[in-house]
């Protein structure tokens, strides 16, 4: 039987660890402990699945705005636990990188971040893109610095600015090295990509579920993915040129 299709690269945002937490009389540290445990669920539910790149979003660039004992219990949370999944990530063949502006993170948290990169470098069954201190707006403003300042170390800027395509400009992204988003999941029940892949969400298919990320089960996601192999990506061509 032929396989379905898959998302080469899936996004997540992980939205209602606070709600699921509240529901149950808990801290919403709480929450986000339980959502951590679906996130590692998840990488190997993909994995799986035969997906080769999935990026979670887990701390957005304003989510700095939250309260500052929540924004300090996340950041000690991440710290606490890269280290210690370092071992299942090398026992599922996980790769990790990071995206977004990761300098801003506290050092502690930075230094564990740095460490599970470094320890799983060479593993290649699936890359996990943690999308930390990450804003979908932040990132194209980057690529446009980085984009003029390679228009203006050429003799011509000018010239080299003509010469700069969408493909082209995608190389000055933070997410240069991967996948475009296929499909993004969002779970929580809200209704927009909250900043997250902007640049890629032009054509990325959505897939929104009111369930909370603590309650997201395998189920749901093979469902997920099952909706996107029965949708027609035609990428602005009709039917009949997608079909031939």
């Amino acid at each position: 039987m032929p396989q379905p299709k898959r998302p080469r690269h899936l996004g997540v945002i992980m939205d209602g660890n606070g709600r699921w937490a509240r529901a149950r009389g808990l801290p919403r540290l709480a929450g986000h402990r339980e959502g951590a445990a679906r996130a590692r669920d998840i990488v190997r539910w993909a994995a799986d699945a035969g997906i080769a790149e999935i990026s979670l979003y887990a701390f957005s660039t304003e989510n700095w705005a939250r309260p500052e004992e929540e924004v300090r219990g996340l950041m000690a949370l991440l710290a606490q636990l890269l280290p210690r999944e370092i071992p299942e990530m090398q026992k599922e063949g996980v790769r990790l990188v990071a995206l977004g502006d990761v300098d801003r993170l506290p050092a502690r948290a930075r230094r564990a971040l740095q460490r599970a990169i470094a320890a799983t470098r060479e593993n290649r069954r699936i890359t996990l893109a943690l999308c930390l201190n990450y804003g979908g707006q932040q990132e194209i403003v980057e690529g446009v610095k980085r984009a003029l300042a390679w228009a203006l170390a050429a003799e011509d800027p000018q010239a080299r600015i003509a010469e700069l395509t969408p493909e082209r400009f995608r190389r000055f992204l933070w997410r240069a090295e991967l996948a475009p988003v296929d499909l993004i999941i969002r779970t929580g029940g809200e209704l927009r990509i909250s900043n997250f892949h902007l640049w890629d969400a032009a054509y990325a298919e959505l897939y929104f579920t009111d369930t909370l990320w603590p309650d997201f089960t395998r189920a749901e996601f093979e469902q997920a993915l099952a909706d996107f192999a029965a949708r027609e990506r035609r990428f602005g061509r009709i039917s009949e040129q997608v079909r031939r």
